[in-house]
């Protein structure tokens, strides 16, 4: 247990963070159990918020199985298990995310979630961009195939400014975290579940980059290991500042780890670099026509 004092209750410039690194199994059970664990340890530690990694719920690829466990987010146990946490030890908890049914669809929705101490879902975020690629030396891979595509970004207030919410995949979209910091958000949370090749080659790169373009700090807790479904995942759960400086790199170790984040950083990194203020808009780029002839 650590011997560092907690934070002031009303002091939003401090956010001591707990990020949880798993290996989630194919049952609601099992990841429950582990989330016990987990949150155990967060509030031994002090944490005032417990970010957990995508499919913290449920990783089950095997979708005739997976159907008969997903159901739909009012009776979801792990989202329940969750809110109890937040209730019993009196912290907030960014789920990561979990299957859920949405009807009509008949697909998943691959679904986040941001939730108060006392229990209160304070925002919801389903995955907008889809893992559909073509990896060599892999069959292709097509998430849209199980799940529904989200539509909307999610901000969430906290005492501790605006975080914003994504899941995996959305990594790769820019724009999704320039609309966050532009609205205002401090902290970008990004629960991801990479595989080995795709994570060893960008996972790092990009998040730093992330937080260095918006000057916020972001969140990672990922996927680690072999799991129940016969997937490998690539670990290293990140926290980063908004300079760019890894702050937390849980390699591929499960368990918890605990952070302060000074949010004062964040005016400080924007003030050295007011890219949000500096950005203008321009016009499209006018593409000739095919087979048009253009002067050199």
């Amino acid at each position: 247990m650590t011997s560092t004092p907690p934070p002031r209750q009303n002091d939003s410039t401090l956010l001591r963070l707990a990020m949880a690194q798993m290996t989630s199994s194919n049952t609601h059970a099992d990841n429950i159990a582990a989330l016990q664990g987990i949150a155990r340890q967060a509030a031994e530690q002090g944490a005032q918020l417990l970010a957990l990694p995508e499919a913290a719920g449920l990783m089950n690829r095997d979708r005739a199985s997976a159907r008969q466990s997903v159901t739909t987010e009012d009776n979801d146990p792990f989202l329940a298990a969750c809110r109890d946490t937040a209730r019993e030890y009196g912290i907030w908890v960014q789920t990561g995310s979990t299957p859920v049914l949405d009807p009509p669809d008949k697909r998943f929705r691959n679904r986040g979630h941001m939730i108060a101490p006392d229990g209160s879902i304070v925002a919801q975020y389903d995955k907008i961009h889809l893992f559909d690629v073509n990896l060599p030396g892999e069959p292709p891979r097509r998430e849209s195939d199980r799940y529904a595509p989200g539509d909307r970004a999610a901000l969430a207030g906290t005492p501790w400014g605006l975080f914003g919410l994504s899941i995996c995949y959305d990594l790769r979209f820019p724009h999704l975290f320039r609309d966050y910091a532009q609205a205002g958000a401090t902290v970008l949370f990004v629960p991801s579940a990479f595989a080995l090749s795709t994570g060893q080659a960008h996972w790092e790169i990009l998040l730093r980059a992330r937080a260095i373009e918006n000057g916020c700090f972001v969140v990672a807790a990922a996927q680690n290991g072999h799991h129940a479904d016969g997937r490998q995942t690539w670990g290293h759960s990140l926290v980063i500042d908004p300079w760019g400086n890894v702050l937390v790199d849980m390699k591929q170790e499960n368990g918890v780890a605990r952070v302060d984040l000074d949010m004062t950083a964040v005016t400080r990194a924007r003030q050295m670099i007011p890219a949000l203020q500096n950005t203008r808009p321009y016009a499209n780029a006018e593409l000739p026509q095919p087979g048009a002839q253009t002067d050199r």
